[in-house]
C-alpha cells in the first residue's frame, strides 16, 4: 500500500490526501485505505493529478460500477460516463445532492478542475451527518419519520425570471425525461451506520404535506446542513480532483466569477438504494433510470 497521508481541512469534513498517485492504478489495501478516509471525512482532495477523462474514469471504478454521465443531460463526446459541469451550460448555485431524483443515486462523485477562473468558483461541500448530529433532539425524532419527494421536473440551477430561450432549451432537456422517487429524510449510511439528512435541491415535497408546509420543514432542516461549521469551502487549482461521498453530503456551485469561463469533469460511482432509520427502502415513482445506472 502507498505510504498515504491525510491531512484534515476542517473538523466535520474534508481531507487532502497525498503519497499516492491516483493516475496508477491501486491495490486493494489502498483503495480500503482511501475508502475509509472518505467515510471519515466525507471529501477527499487530491492534488497534481495527472489525469484525462479515461484515467479519471478508472480512478473511480475502484469504488464500484460507473454511471452513464446523466439520465437526461449529454455527456463529453467520445465519454459517456463523463458529465460537463461547464459554466456555459448553467450554474449549479444551489445546494443539491447529485441525481436523488432517481431510486439509487451515485454512492460517490469526483470532480476533476478542467478550466479554473482566476477568482472565484468555489465548491462548498456540506456534511449531512453532522447536520443531523446538531438537531436538537425533537428535531431528530420528526426527521427520523419523514419521507421527501425528489424530482428533476424544475431546474434547479436557473431562476425562472432569468430563462432565456438556450435556458429554456437545457430546462427542457434536464426534464425530458421526469423523475419522481420517494426517499427517507434521514439516510442511514450503508457503510459507517451514521445517519444524515437526505434532502437539498431536488427534495420538493415531504410526503403526506402540502406544499408550503414541506417547505417550512425542508427550509428548517437545510440550515443545520448548510451551517459554516459543516462546510467545506474549496478554491479550486489545476489538475485537481475531488471525490466525495454523495450518499451524506450536499454541494453547491459558487456563482462568484463574473461570467468567466468555469469547466469541471465529472464521473460518478453507482449507488445503492437508501434505507432509512427503520429499515424502508426508497421507491421510485415516475422515471426509470436503469439506462443511466446499475444498482450497487
Amino acid at each position: 500500500m502507498a505510504d498515504i497521508e491525510i491531512h484534515k481541512v476542517t473538523g466535520n469534513i474534508g481531507a487532502r490526501i497525498s503519497g499516492v498517485d491516483i493516475a496508477k492504478p491501486l491495490d486493494d489495501d489502498t483503495v480500503a485505505a482511501l475508502r475509509a478516509a472518505l467515510n471519515e471525512h466525507k471529501a477527499l482532495v487530491f492534488d497534481d493529478v495527472d489525469l484525462d477523462d479515461e484515467g479519471q474514469q478508472a480512478f473511480a471504478r475502484h469504488f464500484g460500477d460507473l454511471t452513464t454521465a446523466h439520465p437526461t443531460v449529454p455527456a463529453v463526446a467520445d465519454a459517456p460516463n463523463v458529465l460537463p459541469v461547464d459554466s456555459e451550460r448553467g450554474r449549479a448555485n444551489h445546494w443539491h445532492t447529485d441525481v436523488t431524483f432517481v431510486l439509487n443515486p451515485p454512492q460517490a462523485s469526483t470532480l476533476r478542475s478542467i478550466t479554473i477562473p482566476p477568482y472565484g468558483g468555489e465548491t462548498l461541500i456540506a456534511n449531512s451527518a453532522a447536520a443531523y448530529r446538531d438537531l436538537p433532539e425533537p428535531l431528530r425524532q420528526l426527521a427520523d419519520t419523514l419521507w421527501a419527494e425528489h424530482t428533476n421536473d424544475y431546474d434547479y440551477a436557473v431562476p425562472d425570471e432569468e430563462i432565456d430561450e438556450e435556458q429554456a432549451a437545457q430546462r427542457a432537456q434536464f426534464t425530458s425525461i421526469k423523475y419522481r422517487t420517494a426517499h427517507p429524510v434521514v439516510r442511514v449510511h450503508p457503510l459507517t451506520g451514521e445517519r444524515g439528512l437526505f434532502i437539498g435541491g431536488f427534495a420538493q415535497r415531504i410526503v403526506g404535506l402540502s406544499v408550503g408546509e414541506s417547505r417550512k420543514i425542508l427550509d428548517l432542516l437545510q440550515a443545520y446542513v448548510t451551517r459554516p461549521e459543516n462546510i467545506l469551502r474549496w478554491r479550486w487549482s489545476p489538475n485537481q480532483l475531488v471525490l466525495f461521498d454523495n450518499r451524506i453530503t450536499q454541494h453547491y456551485a459558487i456563482d462568484n466569477y463574473d461570467g468567466q469561463p468555469r469547466r469541471l469533469h465529472r464521473v460518478t460511482v453507482a449507488g445503492d438504494v437508501p434505507v432509512g432509520v427503520e429499515g424502508k427502502e426508497s421507491h421510485s415513482i415516475a422515471g426509470d433510470a436503469s439506462h443511466y445506472t446499475s444498482v450497487a
